[in-house]
């Protein structure tokens, strides 16, 4: 008989109690799968995450990366009133702050590592087209401050981009993370299960885009490859990911992302729109392609699913639900 995987308080045998307070169904979701579940490795779970986690807090007054087109920095500057507000409204895919989405079952999250050419030597920054107004260092203790509540959860963080980044500032926000997060790093190695993190107190597993660095630290694991579409078109970007799945997946960890993609072309061309506009009325279409995937060690299972506007609709619920056909 399949258990719920809803992450309640269960009273089952063999189940962990709830050890937080948040009232959200999906908090401890992970604690809460059947207890069969707990010696499947993580990429042959199904485990939800969010697109560009970090994009709830750009700064409006921030400049534009200087990664974009160089068209868009010279309007933004000639135009910053009328550019800078239509840029917002096309970087931001989350509402929710990052305790926010762990709070609702996001367990894989997206940080787009940056540093402002105009910032502080040590401040590191998130960026989305724009930059983020909260420093790096204060999420990942945020992140810390909320697992430290929820010991029985495990985090898939994906340190990426690394706009800006000197070597000097990658051996610093490397010491960040070891000093934040401490025995809670999962070492590089196999793909752990639940149960074997847990029986060694650990909850994160940190990639990094920086192969480098990731060779002078065995707490970093390499980068998660991530199935990225660029389409506007939600008919085109589930062609493109079962084209994607009919390749066959990879053997770790990887990333099957459901988030739209508009270019400048299109940003100019519909003033008016955003990407939550874009986004919203085809959330439908794009989680009825979810509820029919399965996880699994299958050439054409998937493992993380991540998408934009977590809350806006059964996204989360979905994702950790499919884990019950591993039961079947």
């Amino acid at each position: 008989m399949a258990l719920p995987l809803t992450g309640v308080q269960l009273s089952e045998a063999g189940r962990y109690p709830r050890l937080s307070g948040s009232t959200n169904p999906n908090a401890d979701w992970m604690s809460a799968l059947c207890p069969s579940l707990w010696d499947v490795p993580l990429q042959h779970l199904s485990i939800p995450g969010s697109h560009d986690t970090m994009t709830y807090c750009l700064n409006k007054k921030s400049p534009i990366s200087h990664k974009e087109s160089r068209l868009l920095r010279l309007l933004a500057k000639a135009l910053p009133c009328i550019l800078q507000p239509i840029v917002l409204k096309w970087s931001v895919t989350q509402v929710l702050s990052v305790t926010e989405q762990l709070d609702a079952g996001v367990r894989y999250l997206d940080l787009r590592v940056a540093h402002m050419l105009q910032g502080s030597e040590k401040n590191l920054h998130f960026v989305h087209m724009v930059y983020t107004s909260v420093l790096v260092e204060d999420t990942l203790t945020e992140i810390s401050e909320w697992l430290e509540k929820h010991p029985r959860e495990v985090v898939i963080l994906a340190c990426r981009n690394f706009e800006g980044m000197t070597d000097d500032l990658h051996e610093y926000l490397a010491t960040c993370i070891k000093n934040i997060f401490g025995d809670m790093l999962c070492p590089r190695g196999e793909v752990p299960t639940l149960r074997q993190l847990w029986a060694r107190g650990q909850q994160v597993i940190l990639s990094y885009e920086d192969e480098g660095t990731v060779k002078r630290h065995r707490e970093l694991w390499p980068a998660i490859p991530y199935w990225w579409g660029d389409q506007v078109k939600p008919e085109k970007l589930v062609c493109y990911l079962e084209h994607m799945k009919s390749c066959g997946r990879p053997g770790g960890l990887f990333v099957a992302g459901i988030n739209l993609t508009e270019n400048l072309e299109y940003i100019l061309a519909h003033p008016s729109q955003s990407l939550r506009k874009l986004t919203l009325p085809n959330l439908p279409y794009l989680s009825a392609w979810v509820r029919e995937q399965s996880p699994g060690p299958g050439t054409r299972c998937t493992n993380i699913i991540a998408g934009d506007f977590i809350g806006a609709d059964t996204f989360v619920h979905d994702v950790i639900r499919l884990n019950e056909k591993l039961l079947c």
